[in-house]
């Protein structure tokens, strides 16, 4: 009984899903992302919880914005999530050999693709950042497809749905779960993975800095590159002006030689991608998901008490960027809610 109740409860959200996903592409992209865009406003407006989460954030990550700025960039990152629905339904029938060059500007793409010409394994990697499909969609396009780890989606209905949409135009899509040996699989056969790489790991996640505050991040994308040996690019799609225009650039791109003889390799090629992502953001703060909870973890000296451990401060002193502002910063404990 409860296997029958909980099919119709997935076949009823299928097919809401489905209908709202009608209503959202019935007209030109053009159209449906002023829709969205109405609908991202009403949200802000009724959504208390996530709006409140999302102006914690932003005053976290940037402190010097006044109570309106705050409230008008909070309301634009509602805008863009709404609008990021639309353009992954429009962006397999949009982005196509004969169109991408009129929709998407390149930006310092050459590393990245010295790397992907010569044929190598790379890992690629983006955050919550303007639309990370069409960052993957586009890639395969223009003949370097590669194999992306995400969450499967509870509903398998909406799972099947939404994989379809996604590896219309080439990108494989990796279900999350037991997919380390796939992993390696792709890298040591000269493939490409790609990740979205600012999820919040928990308390056991590897805490490197995230808009001047400490945050919780995966280890495994550092393992994996430093196992494998294979360059990272860090790279994004953000939205230019108005419609369905794009961006695509590369932020970064750590090469095995820029952690050879670190301290602690792994420490820093996390805190080195993560501040690439934090250098995309700021180039589009109002395309980030600000409601998801990234600083929620919080290190062990944090939830105890204590003061930072020496060994995460000599992690810290040995990032090539840091400076004792940023660390005195980081070593003060933060109060999220």
């Amino acid at each position: 009984m409860a296997r029958d109740s909980s099919a119709i409860t997935y076949g009823t959200q299928y097919l809401a899903a489905r209908l709202a996903a009608m209503g959202l592409t019935m007209f030109d992209v053009e159209s449906n992302l002023r829709t969205a865009g109405a609908i991202g406003r009403l949200m802000y407006r009724i959504d208390r919880r996530h709006r409140e989460r999302t102006l914690r954030h932003l005053a976290l990550a940037f402190p010097d914005l006044s109570p309106a700025q705050a409230d008008d960039l909070a309301r634009r990152a509602f805008e863009h999530f709404i609008q990021l629905i639309v353009e992954v339904l429009h962006t397999p029938h949009a982005i196509h050999r004969d169109s991408w060059s009129r929709l998407i500007t390149l930006r310092n793409i050459a590393p990245a693709l010295e790397v992907l010409n010569a044929g190598k394994p790379a890992i690629m990697l983006t955050g919550h950042l303007g639309n990370w499909e069409v960052l993957g969609t586009l890639m395969a396009v223009l003949g370097y497809p590669c194999q992306a780890i995400a969450r499967p989606i509870d509903n398998p209905y909406i799972n099947r749905w939404l994989l379809g949409v996604r590896e219309k135009r080439g990108m494989k899509i990796i279900t999350k779960w037991d997919a380390t040996d796939h992993m390696v699989g792709v890298l040591q056969s000269g493939g490409v993975l790609g990740f979205i790489a600012d999820q919040n790991a928990g308390d056991k996640g590897l805490f490197v800095p995230f808009f001047g505050k400490l945050a919780s991040t995966y280890k495994s994308i550092a393992l994996l590159a430093i196992s494998q040996e294979v360059p990272i690019l860090c790279g994004y799609a953000r939205r230019i002006g108005e419609g369905y225009r794009y961006e695509m650039g590369v932020q970064d791109v750590i090469r095995p030689a820029d952690w050879a003889g670190r301290h602690d390799p792994l420490y820093y090629v996390t805190a080195r991608y993560m501040r690439a992502i934090e250098d995309m953001i700021r180039l589009a703060p109002e395309q980030y998901l600000w409601m998801h909870r990234r600083w929620k973890s919080r290190p062990r000296h944090e939830r105890q008490g204590k003061p930072m451990p020496d060994h995460l401060r000599r992690n810290l002193e040995e990032l090539p960027w840091m400076d004792q502002q940023t660390l005195a910063g980081l070593s003060q404990p933060l109060q999220i809610m």
